[in-house]
């Protein structure tokens, strides 16, 4: 007969936290929210770690090159969505490590022969307001100057005016040998009031570029994830069955880790890829998977050697998964169970490997409930759905803005390689919706509320990591009644339209 799980499958919304001794110390401002994202031995650090715990979910209405760079900047990772062709999906990740970084190779190259046109061209197609210009045009040719927007006027140019007429010759530029460090090229900029630095080679090859902007947006942004070279972290999401020629075009374009995007993670459709990447790369390149939601799902994708473990099935909002097949569990549940199998393979092997609880997420609390619960960062859709970063379409709908949100197992998505079991056809049916959610605005004016809101609750707990929160924390089960009485209740709350009557 069927096996029978025992208890009843809980959701966030089902529990509250018990507050703990909180010291002097214990305020937000000493809480630290880094967290391993990739598997690490016992002794060793992880490869792949986050300043926030926060990752954007593997969809097209949600993670794109913009939402990564954002994402970023605040501490977090957005892995890029997988349901476009191979060539586009790598080309949004390049996007995002060419955005920023301490030694940058140029992106905007042209020859001394081309015109204005060509430049405000080369500028529509890149963002990018430096351009170098070199004898092949290439990213390490022959440096004989550079364009920026202080070099020419459209409204006072002829647009086949030549390149090699306005631009600042090599003669007049300041710039730096091979082999400068970035905080001696740091200095050059400063001291110059530049706000680009080339480096280049004993022959006058272009090597990189140096940025002021770069230097300034570490110093505002002190919470930003960049990897060895002062390049944004990214990561991005493959399937399981283009993979072979998927995964090397996304490690060439840079990303910094993978994550199998599936509906239901224990199968042998992940094993495969796992088994893929290992083969080709060893440890080098590092990839998730899942989803899964209990104990025996965990430890296959660990045994797999998944470098992280997704958990959830059927709690994202517009998922329909649950509705449609009746498959997933409660959430809480879920994570509660994979964190507990998690520990035990971790004292059995000395191998962490860490679980990303995705979907179920309402409300703010219900992440500080999950870290608590034993995840180690979650991922996030709807939430991040509604930032400016996000990449659909905002809309007036009734006097209200809205942004446009879909699932991948909608029609709109038509994201068949992430719902199916082997087949070669599409979706025979939908196991997600398309809707609206409330726009909120830009994505670090509440990432920024919802961090302080965490730090704020493990204080209440007596924790100033996650490790020591999952250590600490108090979990206890609320009734129907109690959630009821967890807000506003028995009173008439104000409309801002009232006026006070004197």
């Amino acid at each position: 007969m069927a096996y029978f799980y025992e208890g009843t499958s809980h959701t966030f919304s089902e529990y509250l936290l018990v507050p703990g001794y909180s010291s002097a110390e214990c305020i937000p401002d000493n809480v630290s929210l880094k967290t391993p994202v990739t598997k690490f031995k016992k002794g060793e650090e992880p490869a792949v770690t986050m300043n926030i715990p926060m990752v954007s979910a593997i969809m097209q209405s949600v993670s794109d090159d913009k939402m990564a760079i954002a994402l970023a900047i605040e501490g977090g990772i957005s892995f890029i969505y997988g349901a476009q062709t191979v060539e586009d999906q790598a080309a949004m990740v390049k996007r995002v490590k060419d955005y920023k970084a301490g030694f940058v190779v140029s992106s905007s190259n042209i020859q001394p022969d081309k015109t204005l046109q060509d430049i405000l061209d080369l500028k529509e197609k890149t963002g990018h307001s430096t351009v170098a210009v070199t004898d092949d045009g290439t990213a390490h040719g022959k440096l004989l100057g550079v364009v920026t927007g202080r070099d020419y006027r459209v409204s006072r140019m002829s647009l086949d005016t030549k390149v090699s007429e306005f631009m600042t010759p090599f003669e007049k530029l300041i710039y730096a040998d091979k082999g400068t460090s970035l905080k001696e090229a740091n200095n050059i900029i400063w001291d110059h009031k530049l706000n680009s630095l080339p480096i280049v080679d004993e022959n006058q090859k272009l090597l990189y570029f140096v940025f002021r902007k770069d230097y300034a947006s570490h110093k505002e942004n002190p919470r930003e994830l960049l990897d060895a070279k002062k390049r944004y972290v990214v990561g991005a999401g493959v399937n399981t069955r283009d993979y072979e020629k998927r995964i090397p075009a996304l490690v060439e374009a840079g990303a910094d880790v993978l994550c199998i995007d599936s509906s239901e993670g224990f199968s042998e459709w992940q094993k495969r890829t796992i088994d893929f990447v290992r083969e080709k790369y060893g440890d080098t390149v590092k990839i998730g998977a899942g989803n899964v939601v209990d104990r025996e799902g965990f430890l296959f994708l660990a045994e797999a050697g998944a470098d992280f473990v997704k958990v959830g099935i059927g709690g994202g909002s517009i998922c329909i998964t649950r509705e449609t097949k009746g498959i997933g569990r409660g959430q809480a549940t879920a994570v509660i169970e994979v964190a507990k199998a998690r520990d035990e393979y971790y004292e059995k092997t000395g191998i962490y490997v860490p679980i990303c609880s995705d979907g179920g997420i309402v409300y703010d609390y219900h992440i500080t409930l999950a870290l608590a619960m034993g995840a180690d960062f979650v991922m996030l859709g709807r939430y991040f759905s509604r930032f400016d970063e996000s990449p659909t379409n905002k809309v007036n709908i009734n006097g209200n803005y809205m942004k446009e949100y879909w699932g991948e197992g909608s029609n709109r998505a038509r994201n068949w390689q992430r719902y199916d079991l082997g087949g070669k056809g599409g979706l025979s049916f939908e196991e997600g919706v398309d809707c609206y959610v409330p726009y909120a605005g830009p994505l670090k004016d509440n990432v920024s509320l919802t961090l302080k809101k965490v730090s704020s609750t493990m204080c209440n707990c007596g924790a100033l990591t996650i490790p020591e929160l999952q250590k600490k924390a108090k979990l206890t089960l609320v009734s129907s009644t109690s959630i009821v009485e967890g807000g506003a209740h028995d009173v008439l709350l104000k409309e801002k339209t009232a006026t006070t009557v004197k």
